[in-house]
Order: structure tokens, then sequence, then C-alpha cells
């Protein structure tokens, strides 16, 4: 049995009240970006609370469930098998040859849940969820009905046509990327970060991404391995501008100027500056960084506090109450955990002390930074007037 059309469920926008169609159109303008990337064509559109997608030539059906689990917003994907409203014993041996299809073995539990999007249609849910369960029950004597903890529901949706449908995959859950505004990501070559930006592109949050390059301290491949994470994460958010900013020099005036216990903590704070004012130039709201409480000795109550003195805007830090195991869990679910584990250092972990202080004073890191005040707002500038963009997006040839 062939389907070419989708029933697509949403969850939270559901509540929305009059603001309801900013979201739902969102959502229609997030599932056609994603379904561009798929063989085929389609045609995306809202239908009484419902968001359909249809294709009237060939298309993989494995491919396009994949491209519509990347999409946030959704949290089912339902398969349905189209019908036009005409006569209702055709209607029953349809449900009939649909369950026969799709559940050949005939040995299963079920219950039949009737809607009348069109409650002009004459005959009533209930009586439709009777016929259906005595026809399936007659044509498929090895089956059962329970309507407590069924196996299978088979739902069966009256609207300008009939739609007939019983399996429900998976969505990502969230809100549509764009509906709660931009923020900046600030992005590394590590695990935590792809997944921190994952997280807030799901509340609908729309991403950029800010990369300290230290060449040549750093490669090009550590480089591309943040393009390609950028990549992976953009599958689900939309396309994300790259910011590459090149941190050789600031990171070795840190180096010659301050302590070398306070080196993680003051390029922290000056990565955190520099991400700010990139964010506030191109619109942003906001922060986003992989931090976890006490995972490395910049990530400490302590040092947290003293890199978050620099920023006006907030930081938000989804993984701050994960362990690495779970940060590690949902990495591998977004397929970023391959590309984070190449072994291409980032500019953190070259100019790391051998015993970095893990309980900074903030009175003794503005000391330490009084050092650098000679050169370091030039330097500042340079950065930002060097700054390398790049729209990363899944339509980006494979390097």
């Amino acid at each position: 049995m062939e389907y070419n059309t989708f029933l697509l469920k949403y969850a939270e926008i559901g509540v929305k009240g009059k603001n309801r169609y900013l979201f739902e159109d969102a959502l229609v303008r997030q599932i056609r970006y994603s379904l561009a990337r798929a063989k085929g064509e389609f045609k995306v559109h809202k239908s009484q609370g419902r968001i359909f997608a249809s294709c009237e030539g060939e298309f993989d059906f494995d491919e396009v469930v994949d491209k519509l689990q990347h999409v946030f917003g959704l949290v089912g994907i339902c398969p349905v098998l189209v019908r036009p409203r005409g006569d209702y014993e055709q209607l029953k041996q349809d449900v009939v040859a649909y369950m026969k299809e799709e559940y050949p073995d005939g040995n299963f539990t079920f219950k039949c849940f009737a809607r009348r999007g069109d409650k002009n249609y004459p005959v009533p849910s209930p009586q439709m969820n009777m016929d259906f369960g005595e026809a399936i029950l007659d044509a498929i004597p090895t089956s059962r009905v329970d309507v407590h903890d069924p196996q299978i529901t088979v739902t069966v949706e009256v609207r300008e046509n009939i739609y007939i449908y019983s399996r429900i995959i998976p969505g990502p859950g969230g809100m549509p990327v764009g509906t709660a505004g931009k923020a900046m990501l600030l992005l590394s070559g590590g695990i935590d970060s792809p997944v921190a930006g994952y997280m807030i592109g799901k509340r609908g949050v729309k991403i950029e991404a800010v990369y300290f390059h230290a060449p040549p301290y750093t490669s090009d491949r550590a480089k591309q391995k943040v393009i390609d994470l950028a990549k992976i994460v953009s599958a689900y958010t939309g396309p994300i501008n790259l910011h590459i900013i090149n941190f050789t020099d600031i990171q070795l005036y840190i180096y010659e100027k301050c302590p070398h216990d306070q080196l993680t903590i003051i390029m922290r704070r000056y990565m955190m500056r520099i991400a700010e004012m990139i964010a506030n130039k191109t619109g942003c709201l906001g922060l986003i960084t992989g931090e976890s409480i006490g995972q490395v000795a910049s990530q400490t109550m302590q040092s947290l506090a003293v890199t978050n003195e620099v920023c006006e805007m907030p930081v938000f830090r989804p993984c701050i109450g994960m362990d690495k195991q779970e940060i590690v869990d949902i990495s591998e679910k977004i397929d970023s955990y391959e590309t984070s584990i190449l072994p291409y250092e980032d500019c953190c972990t070259i100019f790391v002390a051998k015993h970095p202080v893990t309980k900074p004073v903030l009175k003794a890191i503005r000391l330490s930074e009084t050092h650098l005040e000679e050169k370091i707002d030039e330097m500042i500038q340079t950065c930002l007037d060097t700054d390398e963009e790049i729209l990363v997006s899944t339509h980006m040839k494979e390097e």
C-alpha cells in the first residue's frame, strides 16, 4: 500500500490561542525547507488545525520521514491512506484493506478512533467506531478489540477527504525555528556546544554561531570540523551564519601578560566579549554555550560567575545541569558525536595551563586584565574586522 501523504502533528502550538496561526505558518515554512532537500515535489498545506504534506510523484519514504524528524515543532508523522468521500460501505472496505495490508499476520488488539472534522458527514463518530470495528473483526477473526490498551489504534478522520492511519512516527517536538528570536552560539569542536545549539534551537530560537580559530596552533581540519558540526545542527535549525574569528594574537597576548593559571578564564571572558559584540551587531538576543557545572576548571560555579560578568545580554546554558553521558546521548541522537570526537584540537585546549585556577576571584582577574590594556581593544577590533562569515546549511557541498 503506497502512502503519498503525511499528516503532521504538533503539540505546544495548539495552545497558542489567537497567535497560533503565526506558529503554524512558521512550522509550514520549516517543513517546506526540510522537504526541499528530499527527492520529489511536495505540497504542504494547513487544513482545520492539521498540516499535510503530499507528493504526487515518486519519493523515498524513509528519506522523507528522516527530513521530517528534523523539523522542530512536529511531534507526530503519520503516513495516511487518503480516500475520497463517497460510499460508506466502500469506506469500511478501505479500512479493512488498510488493516490487512499494514498488519498481515492478523494477530493484534485494536480500537477504532473516528473523527469528523466535517460535522455534516452523515455518520456520527461513535457509529463509525462500531462499524469499522465490526468490519475488521469479521474480516480478520484473529484480531481482538481492546479499547483500554490496544496494540493498534486505527484513526479515520473525515475532512475534505478521508484519512486513514495507525502509525505515528515520533518527531523531535519543540517549537518552530524562528518563533523565539535569535541567539549566538559559541561553537567549538567539542561535544557540548552542538548539543546546546540543538536544544536552544528546539525552543524556536534561530541560531547564529561564532568559532574562535587559532592558526597555526589549530589546523584547517579543526576549522572544517566546526563547519561540519554547524552543518549537522543546521539540519534541525535551518541555515546557520557561522562567524570564524582569528583569536591567535589575543591568546598569545594573554599568554604573555597574564598569570598562566588564569589563562582559560581570561581567554573565555574575551571570547564572551567578542561574541556579544557580534551578537549585538546581528540582532541576537542572547548567547548560548555548552557549559556544564563542574565539568572542567572553567565551568565551576566560581568560574562561570567570573566569565558571566563581562556579558550584558543573557547567556543560555541548556547543558548546565547535565552530566557528560547525558550530553553524549543527545549528541549521538543528533549525529554530532562522531564528528565532535575527531582528534583536531580547538584553541581552548592548546592554551590550557597545567594547573588552572578553579575558584577564580573576580577582583584578581580584573587586575590581571589591566596588563592587557595597551593593545587589547585594537586586537578585538581586528578580530571583528577580519570576521570570516560562512552560511552553513545542509545544502552545502561536501568538502
